[in-house]
């Protein structure tokens, strides 16, 4: 037998004269595969797939020739193996399981079914109160729901805390009944709302609809935010009251973060709203299309106790300027103050910055909020913006409430609570310098002395008196009175009473010089025009110089007597269009003048070009014209630099203004005196009579020269060259 020859069986290695196994799964690289285990067996061996992991041949034992390990897909292979509430994810060679909110894994093992979360005693067991105070927690299938006793709400939120509801704000009968007409009807419908949250179905299920209720407030103040039914600030402060309660009622009941409203009749409103657990953080940027609230969820949500939501909403009114123009005593009264405005307007429209935040009176950080104005306009020395507040006490007030920068178009202000805010553009009285008083002062006297001569010249000069010398005597007395009431009493605005007494006599003499230059424009065209009895019966000038300004005065005084005098000037008011009692009449001069001077300058051009011109009288209506249109664009060109005095125009205008006031009598005295060659005779007979002795007067007078003769012939056909023209 020893010396037989023999062999091994396949899995069997010969070692001397036996046969040993062969551990394939020892000696044979990946036999099995990566996802299975091999295990040896005697002569060969077999495999089988790791957990997680499947045979395609559907066998459990295989070897590597007959099989391959392929990931087993749990989720499929079995029926809620993650509970009703996981989510089954297969990995490879296993699957984990995700527990939808208000589920969870035992011990956190991500293989365990998913079960549920009893909310209500894990909140017990920890101390903590889901569902506020009276809110009685009940568990359900992967949440929970909190349940709130009458006069409580969770605004249809089941996992809101239970908050206490103020129905009683909306009541109208609890107190005086509302004098706006229309604010009855928001309160009952609010009211209505709120009862109906506060009193839930027996199934404990609240129907809200926050969009609907925000579309029928709006719709509810159209005829409130009319102008004209907004009368007095009780009526500003109950509509921006009711509103803001409401939106605080609304807010919570909003189905979306995010909802913006544009009408064009009442409201713009922007309204965020975040709910959960824990506070929420982060920036909060609002806007509408005239304004923008920049804040933060911190300040929206405030500090104390926590409903499980939070809210912050900007409101822009339409219209509401308008009925808010007043109510400015907290800040044109302070003694303080040391540049107090002379008048306040409104710049802006009526915002409202409402937040769920309980405490607004002293917020954690201020809120800046950018406001558009209503025209745009640039700060200067004379205009400044003011930022404010509508107070309760119904005025406007600056406290806590401050101004950032300002450009042509928006204002930017902080405030350290929250309320219903504009911008105001307070106008400042302008300060003359001491150089301008002077200019004026001394001008005006300038002014008066060479009218004083011209009333002297058209009252006795013989050889220059009629039609036309009436009515430039008369136009030199008023504008002689208005520049001295002018010099003495423009600025003595006390007391009221005599300050009114000095605007009254400015607008009448200054009504009158406008007046009697219109009489002078009549008088020229009749002269052009009608050729023959072209002079005017003194009766019909007095009454039309006098009578009309005096007509104007009255009508004026009667319809608005405290528009006379202001703060500033005692002069007609800028508000509430009494000043075009005196610049409408003033235009409609200006106006008819320029067509009696353009129908003149024409006719005059024709009888120029005529065959037998009767160059004398030409000459005579051609000064004339000359000298009555460049007397009209001076007082014109006056007081169109007036206005912008009297309003807030730059220094520069007052210059001009006080330069042109302050040569008006001297040009008058130039054009209608010292180029005139009567009146210069006139003047030099006058001196020589005063430089020449006595004696030699006294012949003059005596003596019968023809020359003489000649002359007081030729100035008495001067004095009747009028009537014959």
């Amino acid at each position: 037998m020893a010396g037989i020859c023999f062999s091994c069986q396949l899995g069997f290695n010969k070692i001397g004269s036996k046969c040993f196994d062969v551990n394939e799964c020892e000696y044979i690289t990946e036999s099995c595969g990566n996802n299975a285990e091999c295990f040896n067996t005697n002569g060969s061996y077999y495999c089988q797939c790791k957990h997680g992991f499947k045979n395609h041949k559907e066998t459990v034992n295989f070897t590597a020739a007959n099989g391959q390990c392929l990931d087993d897909n749990e989720c499929l292979d079995s029926v809620n193996i993650c509970g009703l509430g996981g989510n089954c994810s297969n990995r490879i060679g296993s699957y984990e399981c995700i527990c939808q909110f208000g589920y969870t894994n035992r011990a956190n093992n991500s293989r365990e079914p998913c079960i549920d979360i009893n909310e209500c005693n894990e909140a017990e067991r920890n101390g903590e109160d889901l569902c506020g105070a009276g809110g009685t927690c009940k568990n359900i299938a992967g949440s929970y729901r909190c349940r709130c006793p009458k006069g409580y709400t969770n605004y249809g939120n089941n996992r809101t805390r239970c908050s206490k509801l103020a129905c009683d704000s909306f009541n109208a009968d609890s107190g005086p009944a509302p004098s706006l007409g229309g604010l009855a009807d928001i309160l009952v419908m609010m009211r209505n709302s709120c009862l109906a949250l506060s009193n839930p179905s027996p199934s404990g299920e609240v129907k809200a609809d926050g969009e609907a209720l925000l579309e029928k407030l709006f719709t509810a103040t159209v005829a409130i935010l009319t102008p004209g039914h907004l009368d007095s600030s009780e009526d500003v402060s109950e509509l921006l009251g009711t509103v803001e309660n409401a939106i605080m009622l609304i807010g919570p009941q909003l189905k979306h973060n995010r909802t913006k409203i544009d009408t064009t009749e009442t409201v713009d409103a922007e309204i965020a709203v975040q709910r959960g657990q824990t506070r929420p953080t982060g920036q909060i940027h609002l806007t509408n299309e005239n304004a923008a609230l920049d804040t933060d969820w911190t300040t929206a949500a405030g500090t104390g106790s926590y409903p499980g939501f939070a809210m912050a909403a900007l409101l822009s009114y339409k219209n509401l300027e308008i009925s808010v123009n007043q109510s400015f005593e907290e800040l044109i009264g302070r003694e303080n103050d040391t540049a107090v405005p002379s008048s306040l307007h409104v710049t802006s429209k009526v915002v409202s910055v409402v937040v769920s935040n309980p405490s607004t009176q002293n917020l954690s950080s201020p809120i800046k909020f950018t406001l558009r104005h209503l025209q745009d306009r640039k700060e200067s020395p004379e205009v400044k913006y003011i930022c404010a507040y509508w107070s309760e006490r119904g005025t406007w007030s600056t406290d806590g409430c401050y101004h950032q920068c300002s450009n042509a178009t928006h204002t930017v202000c902080t405030s350290e609570h929250l309320s219903s805010f504009a911008v105001l553009m307070a106008l400042y009285p302008m300060k003359h310098t001491f150089g301008l008083k002077l200019v004026s002062m001394i001008g005006l006297i300038i002014s008066l002395l060479c009218l004083i001569l011209c009333i002297l010249t058209f009252k006795f000069c013989r050889s220059i008196q009629g039609t036309r010398t009436t009515i430039h005597l008369h136009l030199c007395i008023c504008l002689f009175l208005a520049d001295l009431v002018f010099l003495a009493g423009i600025s003595q605005t006390t007391p009221k009473g005599g300050c009114r007494f000095v605007a009254a006599l400015l607008h009448y003499f200054f009504l009158g010089v406008f007046t009697w230059m219109l009489l002078e424009g009549v008088q020229l065209y009749r002269m052009v025009v009608l050729v023959f009895n072209a002079t005017i019966r003194p009766l019909y000038l007095f009454l039309t110089g006098y009578g009309t300004p005096l007509a104007i005065l009255i009508i004026s005084g009667i319809i608005r007597p405290q528009g006379y005098g202001t703060d500033e000037h005692c002069w007609l008011s800028l508000e509430h269009g009494l000043i075009w009692s005196f610049f409408g009449p003033v235009c409609l001069i200006i106006i008819i003048n320029v067509f009696f001077f353009i129908v003149t300058v024409w006719r005059l051009a024709q009888k120029f070009t005529s065959l037998n011109p009767d160059f004398s009288k030409l000459h005579k209506i051609k000064a004339f014209t000359v000298t009555a249109i460049a007397q009209m664009c001076i007082l014109g060109l006056m007081w169109v630099f007036g206005a912008f005095m009297f309003e807030e125009g730059p220094v520069a205008v007052v210059y001009i203004f006080t330069i042109l006031n302050s040569l008006q009598g001297a040009l008058v005295f130039i054009m209608h005196c010292l180029l005139s060659k009567q009146v210069r005779e006139e003047y030099a007979h006058f001196l020589s009579c005063i430089c020449t002795p006595q004696k030699k007067r006294y012949s003059d007078f005596s003596s019968t020269n023809p020359s003489s003769s000649q002359s007081q012939g030729s100035r008495s056909g001067q004095h009747t060259g009028e009537s014959q023209i």
